[in-house]
């Protein structure tokens, strides 16, 4: 970071800003083109120097046209009391069939997933597991006694 000393004052911050306000408006009457943000703003007289420790002047607000009120209905139910009431019963029933898990994250596709090929994995794991583990310490038996 920068030494503080070198850093210039608030009060030198303050006068080149001051400075660049007066020069600009210089430059304004003698024919440079501005910009056009610039151009919309109020700019001071050429004798004027604005002060930034006074506000900028603003223009009076306008008075903005009230939007007129809509008045709204209330919206109708998609679905009419009986139907409503008929699908309710058959929902509940569902719900209350539902278990929650005991092993959080169960109740995902993926959870669901997982307990249905549980018993399709160990029935195949079952069958060849150990003639894969077998042929698989053979092959490492082989290797190990062929390099002596």
């Amino acid at each position: 970071m920068g030494d503080i000393s070198n850093e210039p004052s608030m009060e030198d911050i303050l006068s080149s800003i001051k400075r660049i306000i007066a020069e600009e408006g210089e430059s304004a009457a003698t024919g440079r083109p501005r910009r056009a943000a610039r151009a919309a703003a109020p700019m001071p007289q050429d004798d004027e120097i604005l002060e930034l420790s006074e506000p900028a002047p603003s223009e009076p607000p306008q008075p903005a046209a009230a939007p007129a009120p809509v008045a709204t209905a209330p919206a109708e139910p998609i679905l009419s009391p009986v139907t409503a009431e008929a699908t309710r019963g058959p929902l509940e029933q569902l719900s209350r069939m539902i278990v929650k898990p005991d092993v959080a994250g169960s109740d995902t596709l993926e959870g669901m997933v997982r307990d249905m090929l549980r018993p399709m994995l160990r029935e195949w794991l079952d069958a060849n597991l150990p003639r894969m583990v077998e042929d698989m310490v053979q092959r490492e038996i082989t290797r190990i006694t062929s390099r002596s």
